[in-house]
């Protein structure tokens, strides 16, 4: 299907002030202390969080929901597990000190691993982390695509910096994604 306009890429502005825009969302990051229940949980809600950006939803982070998000965590968890095993053994069979293949393991780190894991968490399926030919969204829109993980790396180098009040390290964990979710949504 032709799209009669391109959707308008996310701006710096708002993906900074998203996570301040319901700032007691933030406080969930505070489940990560409590070992394997909260860290499912909050695994479940930084999937919901990624699939709302994915649908260009950047009003505020959403509410947690402890029991949903627990179970989303859990499932997603088990379901990426397929992927986990295959890609640690594909980089066992490329365990080699060479640049080359030190070049493969870093594009793949940085074009695939990214988008097939957005993917997976929209798709919620485990054969969708093995669709591969999403790919082509990342290569056919590639200055696109290293502009979404430019702004990534200055969103993060920015709350790097605010992580010195303490308030940098969840509004950096609740948006590391948001600009290749934006990606997501605009061209895969």
């Amino acid at each position: 299907m032709i799209e009669l306009f391109e959707k308008k890429p996310l701006d710096f502005t708002t993906a900074f002030v998203y996570p301040f825009n319901r700032a007691k969302g933030m406080l969930n990051i505070l489940w990560i202390l409590l070992p394997i229940i909260g860290w499912f949980a909050l695994g479940g809600y930084s999937v919901r969080i990624i699939q709302e950006f994915s649908k260009g939803k950047y009003k505020e982070l959403p509410e947690m929901e402890f029991g949903d998000d627990f179970s989303l965590g859990f499932f997603m968890f088990l379901k990426s597990l397929p992927f986990v095993v295959a890609y640690c053994l594909f980089m066992a069979i490329l365990d080699d000190k060479g640049f080359l293949v030190f070049l493969v393991k870093f594009l793949i780190a940085l074009f695939v691993l990214p988008i097939l894991s957005i993917h997976f968490i929209n798709k919620q399926t485990v054969a969708s982390f093995f669709e591969f030919q999403i790919l082509k969204g990342v290569f056919h829109n590639l200055t696109d695509y290293i502009m979404a993980l430019l702004k990534c790396v200055g969103l993060c180098i920015v709350f790097g910096i605010l992580s010195i009040v303490l308030i940098g390290i969840p509004a950096g964990a609740f948006t590391k994604s948001i600009f290749l979710a934006d990606f997501y949504r605009r061209k895969i």
